[in-house]
């Protein structure tokens, strides 16, 4: 198998590393390779977890997203859901048919707004995501604990800054205006927050 070569292992003398080709070019020097690279590896295996056990179902990651969000979020708009998600309603619909059509969640059309179709997880789409959940926290906790005690509100923190606050949907705007105090982090749904996109702000 051929050898992986790094930027950063290139010879002093050797003038394609030390200097931008172009005017437009980047120099290499000044990106966060080690961030970056180390993002992609630790969302690969924090991701990968819930991937095997969806595999069995027949699911992927669109199934799981979908799930996840309903479930936290009850009553959850189709529209909210798409700015959540940011994918096609084609893709979404595809999805949505397979998991109405297994009973994991269920539509409803909205009081106030008949026009309007809720989404809301069954005690069987509950169960999963549950499942889900317990093997990503397990990592997360893992990783917490080696760090230290205080490891988890500068870890919140750094997320935060990560995510565009430009233009937040309705669930990250609810994640914003939770609190960070991890006591009141609790695991339940956010259904009982009154800033919730549930069914109370239709």
């Amino acid at each position: 198998m051929a050898d992986i070569n790094f930027l950063s292992s290139a010879s002093p003398g050797d003038s394609r590393a030390a200097e931008p080709q172009g005017a437009g070019a980047t120099d290499h020097r000044h990106l966060r390779w080690d961030i970056i690279e180390l993002l992609f590896f630790a969302y690969r295996d924090f991701v990968g977890d819930a991937d095997h056990e969806l595999e069995a179902f027949g699911f992927g990651r669109a199934h799981h997203r979908v799930m996840h969000f309903v479930t936290r979020y009850p009553g959850l708009k189709v529209a909210d859901l798409l700015d959540v998600l940011r994918i096609t309603k084609q893709s979404l619909g595809r999805v949505l048919k397979q998991l109405l059509d297994e009973g994991y969640i269920v539509q409803k059309t909205g009081n106030a707004d008949r026009r309007q179709r809720l989404l809301f997880a069954t005690a069987k789409g509950e169960a999963l995501v549950a499942k889900l959940a317990g093997l990503q926290t397990r990592r997360i906790e893992h990783a917490l604990a080696e760090i230290g005690p205080s490891a988890a509100e500068p870890v919140r923190h750094f997320l935060r800054a990560m995510i565009d606050r430009d233009d937040p949907d309705k669930v990250l705007e609810t994640i914003f205006k939770t609190p960070m105090n991890p006591a009141s982090n609790s695991a339940s749904s956010p259904a009982s927050n009154p800033a919730s996109p549930t069914t109370a702000k239709e």
